[in-house]
């Protein structure tokens, strides 16, 4: 952890917090991938109203996935990059079905259940250490996912 004291953060602390921002990275990747299969093969009479909201989406998550792997490195570790390593450590599995709109929004939120909770966990971590670079970043993502929740779920009817 070559960094951590440049960045005034304990060597310890910085291989913590990575550990749990790769298991992050993991989620986001396979929320990722699942997201990009509904956008391409979403189906019916929600197609022109889903098709562009999971581009959106998809595209949201790949800068998060991004930002994460580089928080990663600004703590001195190395961001995991294989799926196969992701779908170990990943609570989001791979979905199969993703042509129907509702069961689509439906794995959305509860992906957005998961990485939320994740990064509420960092939160703590990350206070606890004294590493406001990351508290920020999972600070602001939750914010704005608390408002997709919001959405999706509206979508939904709920």
């Amino acid at each position: 952890m070559k960094n951590a004291s440049i960045i005034g953060l304990k060597a310890a602390d910085c291989k913590n917090i990575s550990g749990k921002l790769n298991v992050l990275l993991a989620n986001y990747s396979i929320f990722y991938q699942n997201t990009r299969g509904s956008h391409w093969n979403i189906k019916g009479d929600q197609f022109f109203t889903l098709h562009p909201k999971f581009e959106e989406l998809y595209n949201s998550l790949v800068l998060k996935i991004d930002e994460i792997a580089e928080r990663i490195l600004t703590l001195g570790a190395t961001p995991a990059h294989n799926y196969s390593d992701y779908l170990k450590v990943s609570s989001i599995k791979e979905t199969k079905e993703v042509t129907d709109g509702n069961k689509s929004v439906e794995y959305i939120l509860n992906s957005f259940k998961i990485v939320i909770d994740l990064q509420r966990e960092l939160l703590d971590i990350t206070d606890k250490a004294g590493d406001e670079g990351t508290n920020s970043q999972m600070s602001d993502y939750i914010t704005e996912q608390e408002k997709e929740v919001w959405m999706y779920n509206s979508y939904l009817g709920r």
